[in-house]
């Protein structure tokens, strides 16, 4: 893989309980020849399913390539988790050749679609492919989760979770968003049961998908990886019943990069950092800042009012040059007030 190629993103939806960490450690065992990273948003049973792939790191994914994010659903963290979070996979010694993310039970898929397109991301990664994962039983009697009890319990832990979603909706969504659907425990499923599934989800899907039964998450990686589907540039064929609402729109997004002098007062640049945040609604700061007397260069990142900076490596024979990318919505981006802020 070259350096401007787009690292490929294969997203696993499905419910708590269906089988997505079982297909995931499948494909762990089985990667292709590919360097994989994992991203894992499911936190039904705080750090198990991160502790379960862990166990099964190796040379293709070692464990600082498995990243847990347990502060809540992903679609609804995106900018205080997930961005950061994929910037740093691609940042590894390293670089992953394949991202599989395992989302949280209760995420609605397209808000993180959307989220491909921030500007820090778009240019360096792109969705292979929505994979959603569906206990076939379950899907056949009704219930659409294995264990709705559990589900609910999920959504009552979940503080970050700014929808209430029925499940079946979030069921449909999942369904609308997939380019593969696999019917999972079909060893445990008669052949009706399976059939009825089978129906359930071709009568939500809103174009024709492959239905495929798969037992102990076992599944050819030739089926589900590599399916080059840029799903971030095909939303309108993913339709949603949150489409339009403004608690989940995450591509309306704009940066701008501010270039400084070197600064004397890291502690100022940080509050003035937090300023933005609180007065423009600026999401996300990062970059890098040449400090007077400091032999090393400060690497900044912010996501809103949380600031961390630390001296990351000497500029060596690199300028010595302060530039900050700043990242909001599109009508909170005050350019000049913001390079007010920030060069005071």
């Amino acid at each position: 893989m070259t350096d401007l190629a787009k690292i490929p993103v294969t997203v696993i939806t499905g419910f708590l309980g269906s089988g997505k960490t079982t297909l995931v450690r499948h494909l762990m065992q089985n990667p292709q020849g590919k360097r994989l990273a994992v991203l894992v948003n499911e936190f039904g049973d705080v750090g198990v399913d991160g502790d379960i792939l862990k166990s099964c790191a190796d040379d293709n994914c070692p464990v600082e390539n498995i990243v847990e994010l347990a502060n809540g659903c992903i679609c609804c963290t995106v900018a205080d988790d997930f961005i950061p979070t994929i910037e740093a996979l691609m940042a590894l010694p390293q670089r992953p050749e394949h991202i599989l993310i395992e989302t949280s039970g209760l995420a609605l898929p397209k808000p993180l679609l959307k989220a491909f397109d921030w500007p820090a991301i778009r240019s360096r990664i792109t969705v292979d492919g929505v994979i959603a994962v569906a206990d076939a039983e379950a899907v056949a009697a009704g219930r659409f989760a294995p264990d709705v009890a559990a589900v609910d319990a999920q959504r009552q832990a979940d503080d970050s979770i700014d929808h209430e979603t029925p499940l079946s909706e979030v069921f449909e969504d999942q369904i609308a968003c997939a380019d593969i659907v696999l019917l999972s425990k079909a060893d445990l499923a008669s052949d009706e049961q399976i059939e009825a599934a089978r129906a359930v989800v071709e009568a939500e899907a809103p174009r024709p998908l492959p239905i495929l039964p798969m037992a102990e998450g076992r599944i050819d990686p030739r089926v589900v990886l590599g399916l080059n589907a840029a799903a971030e540039d095909d939303l309108a064929a993913r339709p949603s019943h949150h489409d339009g609402a403004d608690d989940h729109e995450h591509d309306d997004f704009n940066s701008i990069v501010v270039e400084l002098a070197e600064i004397s007062d890291p502690d100022a640049l940080q509050d003035a950092i937090r300023r933005l945040a609180r007065e423009q609604n600026i999401l996300r700061v990062k970059g890098y800042v040449a400090v007077e007397g400091k032999p090393m260069r400060m690497l900044v990142q912010a996501v809103g009012e949380r600031v961390r900076a630390q001296y990351d490596r000497a500029w060596g024979d690199h300028a010595r040059r302060s530039r900050l990318v700043v990242i909001a919505e599109h009508h909170h981006i005050d350019e000049p007030a913001i390079r007010a802020v920030l060069e005071a």
